[in-house]
């Protein structure tokens, strides 16, 4: 019996493997041309782009091996409020920045490091979103997860809002809440279980876990999907909401599959994590990349590729900031 369930696990995830091929994966047949966007964009005016980010992304890692999730996250909130426009980096009263859910976001240093030697090199040339949407990638890889072509020629928007800030997950959603976040950008629900495999790496404050621990939906009673020993475990960790837990229990600081394995066994940190096992939209999906790391890393690839096209602006839409922290005063 287990040998036919791998077998069928195994077809699934080929399968997955090829609809994403046939729907504009990596290899798949969508012209990059379609976004705007281009693989030599900067091959002319900046050509050492993706050289300065690289080399930036592995001194900061480094030295902080957490930034490289921050990194993730921090792509992943821009993209998630107005498309990848960089939004998420304006620092001004009112902006996404500003709001309660970005509170934890970290990175920011990093973007100004690596746009500051490029406005040396090649002055208002390489915008801050495309400089975000490739230090995501060489973070990832940075932290032993696959590489991705990132195409360039975003621009960067001119508008950020706190209360737009809160569309962004954040640890408590139902899975229809999730799915309806992600069809709503262009992703669909591979990309979803997919994306959030991102939490094999990182930590969470425990603020959203704690209620899990306590008093799981008013009832004065820990959420009856922990896995126990693990709710034993995270009630000694997670002593303050302000402290931190790996949304990893088992390979924190490892980019593999066993963020699943975890789900298997009710190890999943936030809510929102273990919904995908106990759902049946996408407990199957979870299933077949439990058991499959080489699907997981391609996929991975494939859809933060589809997450860095989310919404962009190009050609006249937007501007190169000087600075990513403020919009052109020019």
């Amino acid at each position: 019996m287990k040998a036919f369930v791998s077998s069928v696990l195994f077809l699934v995830a080929l399968h997955l493997v090829s609809a994403t091929g046939r729907a504009g994966g990596r290899f798949g047949p969508v012209p990059i041309e379609e976004y705007g966007l281009s693989f030599v964009y900067y091959q002319r005016h900046c050509p050492q782009f993706e050289a300065v980010v690289s080399r930036k992304v592995k001194e900061w890692v480094k030295k902080d091996y957490t930034l490289a999730s921050a990194l993730m996250r921090l792509h992943f909130h821009d993209c998630a409020v107005r498309g990848c426009d960089a939004s998420i980096l304006l620092n001004h009263m009112g902006s996404e920045r500003s709001a309660e859910v970005s509170k934890t976001l970290r990175g920011f240093e990093i973007i100004d490091d690596i746009k500051a030697e490029l406005e040396k090199s090649c002055p208002k040339t390489a915008s801050c979103a495309d400089i975000l949407t490739a230090a995501a990638r060489d973070a990832t890889v940075s932290a032993g997860g696959p590489f991705w072509m990132v195409p360039y020629g975003r621009k960067d928007g001119r508008v950020s809002l706190a209360k737009e800030a809160n569309k962004v997950p954040n640890g408590h959603e139902n899975i229809t809440s999730l799915l309806e976040l992600f069809q709503s950008q262009g992703l669909n629900v591979l990309d979803l279980v997919v994306l959030s495999g991102a939490h094999t790496i990182g930590r969470s404050t425990c603020g959203p876990v704690q209620p899990r621990l306590y008093n799981y939906n008013s009832t004065g009673k820990p959420d009856p999907s922990l896995n126990p020993q693990y709710a034993n475990y995270l009630k000694r960790k997670c002593r303050w909401a302000s402290e931190y837990a790996d949304l990893d229990g088992t390979t924190p600081r490892t980019f593999d599959n066993v963020y699943y394995k975890n789900l298997q066994r009710k190890m999943g940190l936030l809510s929102t994590d273990q919904y995908l096992y106990s759902d049946s939209r996408t407990g199957p999906l979870v299933a077949a990349l439990a058991t499959q790391p080489q699907v997981f890393d391609y996929q991975f690839a494939v859809s933060m590729a589809k997450l860095g096209n989310v919404q962009v602006l190009t050609g006249g839409e937007g501007e190169v900031r000087t600075n990513c922290n403020a919009v052109n005063r020019y």
